[in-house]
C-alpha cells in the first residue's frame, strides 16, 4: 500500500530553525571576516613596505654623513683649514704618548 503525502506539509521544528540561521549566518560571516582580515593584512604590508622605504633613505643619509665626517676630520683637511686660518703646524712642540699596555 502506497501512502498519499500529498496532504502532508513538511513542519520545521524550533531546533531546526536555529540551525538553518545559525548556518545562514556562518555562511555570510566567513566570507566577509575573510575580506576583512585581508584588507588589513594588505594595509599591514604598505606600512612595512613604507617603512622600509624610510630605513633605507635614513641609512643612506646616515653613510653620506658618516663619509662627509670622515673627509672633515682627516689630517689634511685639519692642515688645509689650520692654514686658512693663519695657524702653522709646529712639529717641535709635538710629543708622541705610547699607550703600551
Amino acid at each position: 500500500m502506497k501512502k498519499n503525502n500529498k496532504g502532508k506539509k513538511f513542519r520545521i521544528v524550533r531546533g531546526e530553525k536555529l540551525l538553518y540561521s545559525l548556518l545562514f549566518l556562518l555562511a555570510v560571516a566567513v566570507p566577509i571576516s575573510n575580506v576583512f582580515t585581508k584588507a588589513l593584512l594588505s594595509e599591514s604590508n604598505i606600512e612595512v613596505e613604507q617603512l622600509k622605504n624610510k630605513i633605507a633613505t635614513q641609512e643612506n643619509l646616515n653613510e653620506s654623513l658618516s663619509m662627509q665626517i670622515n673627509e672633515l676630520a682627516s689630517l689634511d683637511k685639519i692642515q688645509e683649514v689650520a692654514k686658512e686660518s693663519g695657524l702653522s703646524y709646529n712639529y717641535d712642540n709635538l710629543k708622541i704618548v705610547n699607550n703600551n699596555r
